[in-house]
């Protein structure tokens, strides 16, 4: 006989993304943020009732002594463009650092490194490597890049240049590009290099903003402390692969991007604090946030278990019994162990966790989310959240004119 475990995991993964469509005209995709960021507007969704508001008045929404929990990730200018002898222009897309593998020893390398990148006009280079005179400086210095193994669309990339005082962080710095979302078509322009950050970003590594902080002002965040709110910070690196399309009929077909994610002693003992409670900022805060959960269940059975043991992978919440006996603070309080047995400062792992009608949450009690884009996982992420009631908050904003996807506007959702 088959299980309660086995019948909701075959369940999940039979989901038909086509039930997660909706209609998205191009006019009402922003292509540009507003002038003041906390000025959007705000959808409401609270036990079923859907209202709006605009973005600097969230604090009235926020119980007193909440915890608010932020990505402090800060994109990369991760586009690099090389023009072959033939004319032939060739874009690298860094993703993720290869060699070294940890983001900031490779942003501080001299030299050379590696990453794991997308080619554009892959095919006009079929070989050779690739180089451009880049001005750092007064100095100038001559880039390369040369193309290694191929693991499916994505490539490993030695990068070199000649000079042992300049680091790969400076070299992006000048000639790298911001990588704005595909679906704004258009060029990156100097001022997104301003608004497609968030006012609280810091950790270096990101493709692409996690883009519901993007709504934050210096005013707003203040307000919440005022208001006795407690801000919180971790950080997940988002990969391109937020963008991947769900292309499988059933979600089975679809493997997630594997991100990097990083947590302080501090804020773990915060969530604690806060008997594993919170308000998520975002989409990416909520797989790191539930991440957590299993990692400090792996770390319940298994005290001793390796760093790769602790990563978590796409199906492992749907693996695990729900009468598993272990509470959120409990899962946590193995993580904070663990770190305190390894003096660690701060947990650093990977997770590929992917969170679709069937999951249950366990940390994220509250979040605040942008539109996202149709037949999407960020979509069924929420639809988990709200018990598949999805399309009443979405109907509400077509109707409402809200502006969708990354530059567009905000929602919190009660569920």
């Amino acid at each position: 006989m088959r299980t309660f475990t086995k019948i909701m995991m075959e369940e999940t993964k039979h989901i038909k993304i086509k039930d997660f469509n909706y209609p998205l005209p191009d006019e009402r995709i922003a292509k540009f943020p507003l002038q003041e960021r906390d000025h959007s507007k705000l959808l409401i969704y609270k036990q079923g009732a859907v209202s709006e508001s605009q973005f600097f008045h969230l604090t009235e929404f926020i119980p007193k002594n909440s915890l608010m929990v932020f990505n402090n990730t800060k994109v990369i200018q991760a586009r690099l463009h090389f023009r072959k002898e033939t004319g032939a222009l060739i874009e690298v897309f860094c993703l993720e650092p290869i060699a070294p593998h940890d983001y900031v020893l490779s942003f501080q390398q001299t030299k050379k490194c590696s990453w794991l990148c997308m080619i554009g006009n892959l095919k006009k280079w079929k070989e050779g490597i690739l180089k451009r005179e880049v001005k750092v400086g007064e100095k100038t210095i001559i880039l390369t890049a040369n193309k290694g193994e191929c693991r499916g669309t994505i490539h490993w990339i030695d990068f070199e240049w000649n000079d042992d005082k300049i680091t790969f962080a400076e070299i992006l710095e000048v000639v790298g590009e911001l990588p704005i979302p595909p679906y704004l078509n258009r060029k990156t322009e100097e001022s997104d290099k301003v608004t497609y950050q968030t006012v609280y970003s810091k950790i270096e590594g990101s493709v692409a903003a996690p883009t519901a902080g993007l709504h934050f002002t210096t005013r707003v965040l203040d307000d919440l402390k005022e208001h006795g709110v407690e801000l919180e910070e971790l950080t997940l690196h988002v990969g391109a692969g937020t963008f991947k399309p769900v292309k499988s009929e059933e979600i089975e077909g679809h493997e997630m991007h594997t991100e990097w994610i990083s947590v302080s002693r501090k804020t773990i003992n915060t969530l604690i604090m806060h008997n594993a409670a919170c308000i998520a900022v975002g989409t990416t805060s909520v797989r790191t946030l539930e991440s957590l959960y299993y990692i400090g269940l792996t770390l319940h059975r298994n005290p001793e278990a390796t760093e790769e043991e602790i990563e978590v992978k796409q199906w492992q919440p749907y693996n695990e019994t729900p009468f598993e006996p272990i509470t959120p603070v409990d899962a946590l309080k193995a993580i904070a162990d663990y770190m305190d047995r390894h003096e660690l400062e701060t947990l650093h792992s990977n997770t590929q966790i992917i969170i679709a009608p069937g999951y249950t949450y366990h940390i994220v009690k509250t979040m605040i989310t942008n539109f996202h884009q149709p037949q999407s996982t960020l979509l069924l992420l929420v639809s988990a959240f709200v018990n598949g009631n999805w399309k009443k908050i979405y109907d509400y904003a077509l109707t409402h004119d809200f502006r969708f996807l990354s530059y567009g506007d905000s929602s919190i959702i009660f569920p």
